[in-house]
């Protein structure tokens, strides 16, 4: 069974309003993201080791394999992006409660994890991804990974936000201006009610 693109939750132009146009969508789903199932697809019908396995397993069993570096790559890049059309909304920016109180008992105030979150995100050299996770002590973590690696290949715990920071994401929308991005997503994009349910659901 293939591998496929999700569709988004969203219209393309859904965002626009809230600082993510509606080329970058286009691209960034249609072109982008798409490739990364494709390429990985390629992958799976080469190699009778990977077929009938799991998008999680075979990020568990390419990761850290050197003859195996694209698939992981690809894998990585296709679960962080299912992730990450979920994480965005056009409707977003507002904490609720339940994970509001959370992340000031964590961090001491929302504005402490934003500026954690920004410093990790701005910090990734090159390309990569930015994460608020559920770590395995139950406190919530603000953690980051280069390329198309992830919080599920590194065992940090488990995912609430992700924030990809691979400049196909915002240099349409904001050239190279990543922190005023970062920013964007924090305030004006980023679905803490996703994040929340996914807290709950921990």
């Amino acid at each position: 069974m293939a591998f496929e693109l999700p569709a988004l939750p969203y219209a393309t132009d859904a965002l626009a309003a809230a600082g993510m146009g509606t080329e970058t969508l286009e691209l960034h789903h249609g072109k982008h993201h798409q490739a990364y199932v494709t390429a990985l697809n390629g992958f799976v019908e080469k190699n009778a080791e990977l077929q009938g396995k799991s998008l999680e397993e075979i990020i568990a069993y390419s990761n850290g394999k050197a003859d195996l570096a694209p698939v992981f790559n690809n894998a990585g890049q296709h679960w962080n992006h299912i992730l990450f059309w979920q994480v965005l909304s056009p409707n977003g920016g507002r904490m609720p409660g339940a994970l509001e109180a959370k992340i000031v008992g964590d961090f001491g105030s929302a504005e402490a994890f934003k500026e954690a979150f920004k410093t990790a995100a701005v910090g990734q050299f090159g390309s990569g991804w930015a994460w608020l996770v559920l770590a395995n002590d139950g406190r919530l973590k603000v953690t980051k990974t280069p390329n198309g690696s992830n919080p599920l290949a590194t065992g940090e715990g488990k995912v609430l936000l992700g924030l990809d920071v691979w400049e196909h994401s915002y240099y349409l929308d904001f050239r190279n201006r990543r922190p005023d991005y970062v920013t964007n997503f924090l305030d004006r994009l980023a679905n803490y009610e996703f994040a929340e349910a996914a807290l709950k659901a921990a």
